[in-house]
């Protein structure tokens, strides 16, 4: 079988921290377990397991068996080699997780769990066997080939996890990267009683930081939309398939924005979000997209290094939203805490490591 460059092997790699922080979250009071890290494989099963840990054990690991198989097929490995890793990196890592949880105090292993992970994987590798044998495996490869270049895997996943990302409330629509006010804040603590202490003396801010203003809050969006379609440019065909990525993006990114607010704020504050100035602002992040789908590759991936620069240094003068933290209490106290967490990351880190991407495509060879 031909091996490819499959955007599945770095979504891989980005499930597996998912899970790890999912499972691990909220990583504080380690300590040495009384027992035998290992003995929670012999231990008596629950009885005191819900339909909802059957549910999320199950379904949390099958996207890791289907991608995983995924990547095998896709770099050439045969279907029964492809099968066999994704049910053994369900099974590994489920087993290092349930393991690791003995060390923390408010996580319990548990064998009923490491059952659960290894058939969710289980299921996860029989599902994507099943699309291979219908044969989707060709027939995405032969629909990606048409519209984007060979090395378009990086571009694929990050346009694949930006609609995720939205999906934390942010101050402004589609203004990611909201996280140097906190690494700041994270920092000074750190150094607290350090000889690096007095660096920090002119770091605090008193006070809130000023709003935006219509301007800055109308820029920001434009920059937030305009980012994932330069980085489509950087992977996709020219041609009206770009223009077709462009409404594809708006259609996607204006339905994550409306599922965060209906999820955070309940869904009669679902379009809360749609203000004429919001509404002016996508309309012209739309026509700017449109137009620069026009340029060269090596170009896009430039304007795409501006254009996120500029929306981070916005970001980082943008006040957080004080309802946020209240609505967010109900999913911090609940089950959702470690979705809300995974999905906050995601919203932090796309912007960063999107510009790390588009660095490395402005410095590549032009690729038709």
């Amino acid at each position: 079988m031909a091996r490819h460059r499959s955007s599945a092997v770095p979504l891989s790699w980005l499930y597996v921290g998912l899970i790890v922080y999912a499972s691990l979250y909220p990583f504080t009071g380690w300590r040495v377990p009384g027992n035998p890290p290992l003995a929670f494989l012999t231990a008596p099963w629950w009885h005191w397991w819900t339909g909802f840990d059957v549910v999320s054990n199950l379904l949390g690991y099958m996207p890791l068996g289907a991608l995983v198989f995924g990547a095998q097929v896709r770099s050439g490995a045969s279907v029964r080699r492809s099968a066999l890793l994704g049910v053994l990196a369900g099974a590994l890592l489920s087993l290092t997780m349930e393991t690791t949880q003995n060390f923390l105090p408010h996580r319990v292993a548990s064998n009923v769990d490491l059952g659960l992970n290894v058939a969710g994987a289980a299921l996860g590798t029989a599902l994507g066997a099943l699309v291979h044998r219908l044969g989707a495996v060709e027939r995405w490869q032969a629909a990606r080939d048409h519209w984007f270049i060979q090395r378009s895997a990086g571009g694929l996943a990050l346009l694949l996890l930006w609609p995720l990302g939205l999906l934390f409330p942010t101050a402004v629509p589609f203004g990611l990267g909201q996280v140097l006010a906190r690494l700041r804040d994270q920092l000074i603590v750190l150094l607290q009683g350090t000889a690096a202490q007095p660096w920090t003396e002119g770091w605090r801010v008193a006070g809130p930081p000023a709003p935006l203003g219509p301007a800055g809050e109308l820029s920001l969006i434009v920059l937030g939309l305009l980012g994932p379609c330069l980085v489509a440019f950087t992977i996709a065909r020219p041609g009206w398939r770009r223009v077709v990525l462009v409404l594809g993006a708006v259609a996607l990114g204006c339905a994550a924005t409306t599922l965060s607010i209906a999820l955070n704020f309940g869904p009669d504050h679902a379009l809360a979000w749609v203000t004429p100035l919001g509404l002016q602002a996508i309309a012209i992040g739309t026509i700017a997209a449109a137009l620069l789908s026009l340029v060269p590759r090596r170009v896009a991936a430039g304007f795409g290094l501006m254009a996120l620069t500029a929306m981070l240094m916005l970001v980082a003068r943008a006040p957080a939203d004080p309802y946020q933290a209240q609505s967010l209490q109900a999913w911090e106290q609940g089950r959702f805490i470690r979705f809300h967490g995974a999905v906050q990351w995601v919203g932090w880190i796309w912007p960063y490591a999107t510009l790390a991407y588009l660095l490395a495509r402005f410095s590549a060879r032009d690729e038709g």
